[in-house]
């Protein structure tokens, strides 16, 4: 085959378009491993638990997995919450509740919380998010429905999941939300992973 400048630039035209969509699709997933140690204050957990998401093409929605286990109290809430690495942030998403802690009226249903194992998929939506407390005890200006702010918080690594027992109300596991295979967390420690 005769190499030509129309079919040089065609091929590397079709490589870069190939890396451009592998680097997307790369960037649409999330993943979180959450832990007692990544608490805010650390709680000493045996307790273990993952969060894994893929964000649609059109950046509307994300489907998730939540897994957890080993937890030495009783499961009563967990959540997507905004906030940086070692600060507690409001919450945006509810992944599944409790009688005694249920998430607020007019969200699409949310699952109920399992003791010591959870296992829990579904779709996160602009109607999923909560807004955050105003001031005095708030003031992140994430308000009901703004999926696109929450999104630009866990791109940015600005976003936590964690699973919330009655041992730890403030939450027994923890972990920043990346997107995969980026460090995108300037102040992140080694042992988050």
């Amino acid at each position: 085959m005769k190499w030509t400048w129309r079919a040089g630039l065609a091929t590397l035209a079709g490589t870069l378009v190939a890396v451009g969509v592998a680097a997307k699709d790369r960037d649409s997933r999330l993943v979180a491993n959450l832990q007692g140690l990544q608490e805010v204050p650390v709680v000493s957990t045996v307790a273990t638990g993952q969060f894994t998401a893929t964000i649609n093409s059109g950046e509307t929605s994300f489907t998730y997995h939540l897994t957890y286990n080993g937890l030495q109290g009783t499961a009563t809430q967990a959540h997507i919450h905004v906030g940086q690495r070692d600060v507690n942030g409001g919450i945006v998403i509810w992944l599944c509740q409790s009688a005694a802690n249920p998430a607020p009226a007019g969200i699409p249903a949310v699952p109920t919380c399992t003791n010591g194992i959870g296992d829990f998929a579904g779709t996160v939506t602009s109607a999923n998010v909560v807004a955050t407390p105003a001031p005095p005890n708030g003031g992140q200006q994430i308000f009901a429905g703004d999926f696109a702010k929450v999104l630009a918080a866990i791109r940015a690594g600005k976003a936590y999941a964690n699973v919330h027992s009655n041992l730890s109300p403030g939450g027994e596991i923890r972990g920043q939300i990346k997107v995969n295979g980026k460090n995108n967390n300037d102040d992140e420690d080694e042992d988050e992973d």
